[in-house]
């Protein structure tokens, strides 16, 4: 492609609350904080802003978001030439490829991304009659073929994935159990990360199932906090106060209808296209990848996105990532740097966007991966994914 919209854009501040589980604190005032770090880092002003865009929007069930638009809006007094929420986007981070899409069309020179959500304590604050209340509340649309059959959860449903993967592949639970230890390693060096002692094979291999394949540690860490990033025009990033990051690409395409029931049910549904239409905006190839930073809902989540976007055949993931030395910090895929979803807690994929600009510049301290100049990021759990190359500027 000789122009794309990703050319005139940067990556120039990124920022992130606290996260923790259970902190008990108001959402919104998360949200604000990963706001105003974002703009501190890149030395911007609130009247800088005029732009604001997030995912999901002010959607308030189970905590799965803590702020929306007018949240924002209202607290930080900014005042927005172009705003967009929602949660129809490929993949949780289209909220950032949205922004880029607007600013690349002059609708706004610096927009504020940011995604805020406090599972954790909402889920402690919930009573067993409202617990009663939804179990017997209607049941529509997909979840009418679920329910019924005691599918209630994501662990249900991909789990079905992860068993035909097994099934035809050959896949084992200590392949799956060489994500979430080398997760819980990176996560070790990440002062920010919730759960940072060490993890043993024999430790996952013996914690309690939550559905088959699944034990506790193939499953995320619910969690509060909040984090933004800031996508500016490329000539107004030359006054920003850090390195810019680059947005090479980005995948966004759906080539199979929006269901779970999908593609070849052993591969990760609505993913595909994100990873298909991703290396066709770009030269570049995944063997040029020096940081993946994959979506980690569950350890099969992120396997099957190293299929998928061509790091290893497709029905290879598991001997690709066996023993966990090529997904190592100093391996020739290191995988999840922060610790991802696993270890780190579940930010709906934006604390692997705020982890590759830190690595892509050169801010990863101990964790730090070696001359990183391009990352990948997959966002999408079941959702419909989206995936997102950066390099250094």
């Amino acid at each position: 492609m000789i122009r794309k919209f990703e050319d005139k854009v940067r990556i120039t501040g990124i920022g992130q609350s606290r996260i923790g589980r259970r902190l008990g604190v108001d959402p919104v005032g998360l949200a604000i904080d990963a706001c105003i770090a974002a703009m501190a880092d890149a030395g911007l002003e609130r009247a800088d802003i005029d732009g604001l865009s997030s995912h999901p929007g002010p959607l308030t069930l189970n905590g799965y978001s803590g702020a929306g638009i007018a949240d924002v809006e209202r607290v930080l007094r900014v005042r927005p030439r172009w705003f967009n929420s929602g949660h129809e986007f490929g993949g949780q981070t289209g909220a950032l490829v949205e922004a880029a899409l607007a600013v690349a069309a002059g609708l706004a020179r610096h927009v504020l991304v940011f995604r805020c959500t406090w599972e954790s304590t909402a889920q402690q604050r919930q009573t067993p009659a409202a617990h009663g209340e939804s179990a017997t509340a209607g049941i529509e649309g997909d979840f009418q073929w679920m329910v019924p059959f005691g599918a209630f959860s994501p662990a249900n449903w991909i789990a079905l994935y992860a068993n035909l993967h097994m099934h035809r592949y050959g896949t084992t639970r200590e392949q799956l159990g060489a994500i979430a230890i080398n997760a819980r390693a990176n996560a070790g060096r990440n002062p920010a990360a919730i759960f940072r002692d060490p993890l043993t094979m024999e430790d996952y291999l013996s914690a309690r199932m939550i559905s088959t394949p699944f034990g506790l540690y193939d499953c995320d860490v619910p969690c509060d906090g909040a984090v933004a990033v800031i996508v500016s025009a490329a000539d107004a990033a030359r006054d920003t106060r850090k390195r810019p990051v680059r947005i090479e690409a980005v995948g966004t395409r759906l080539v199979e209808p929006w269901s779970w029931n999908n593609g070849g049910l052993d591969q990760l549904v609505l993913a595909r296209g994100a990873a298909q239409s991703l290396w066709k905006r770009t030269d570049l190839k995944p063997a040029d990848v020096d940081v993946a930073e994959l979506y980690d809902g569950f350890t099969f989540n992120c396997l099957s996105w190293l299929e998928l976007l061509g790091f290893c055949p497709i029905g290879e993931g598991g001997r690709f990532v066996e023993g966990g030395s090529r997904i190592a910090l100093d391996g020739e895929l290191p995988l999840n740097t922060h610790g991802g979803q696993l270890s780190a807690g579940r930010l709906q994929g934006y604390t692997f966007l705020h982890e590759a600009c830190v690595q892509l510049r050169g801010e990863g301290g101990n964790r730090q991966v070696e001359s990183a100049e391009v990352a990948i990021v997959s966002t999408g759990g079941g959702a419909p994914g989206g995936a997102i190359l950066l390099t250094r500027d």
